[in-house]
């Protein structure tokens, strides 16, 4: 239990920090590393629902309608977002039902995943 503690304080303290590190959380079971926040996302990592509300594509930036990003502590709302990569862009426009990973970098919410919904 006390490192259970221990490590969600740590965590906190360095999300808190916006070094932009990398850092991981340990499992509590095995001791393991099992998530890892930062540039580098997981092949793994869970993606949300959303609705392109406007895309930008001068500015790399999309504007999503989404629903609760667990991995930000966010809830579901509209909001402007960075992309990361402009091949990202690619094919996307204003209606379209997609499924994204979202990460916060540099102190900006961008999107690092980005696929159509089926």
């Amino acid at each position: 239990m006390k490192s259970r503690i221990n490590v969600v304080l740590i965590t906190a303290i360095l999300s808190v920090s916006g070094s932009g590190l990398v850092m991981a959380a340990a499992d509590t079971q095995g001791g393991a590393p099992t998530n890892v926040v930062g540039a580098a996302t997981p092949a793994t990592a869970e993606l949300t629902v959303g609705e392109v509300r406007k895309v930008d594509t001068e500015q790399r930036k999309l504007t999503i309608k989404h629903e609760a990003l667990d991995n930000l502590g966010m809830p579901g709302m509209t909001m402007v977002f960075k992309v990361l990569d402009d091949k990202l862009l690619k094919d996307i426009k204003q209606g379209d039902k997609i499924m994204f990973r979202a990460e916060k970098l540099d102190g900006s919410f961008t999107v690092v995943k980005l696929e159509q919904a089926k």
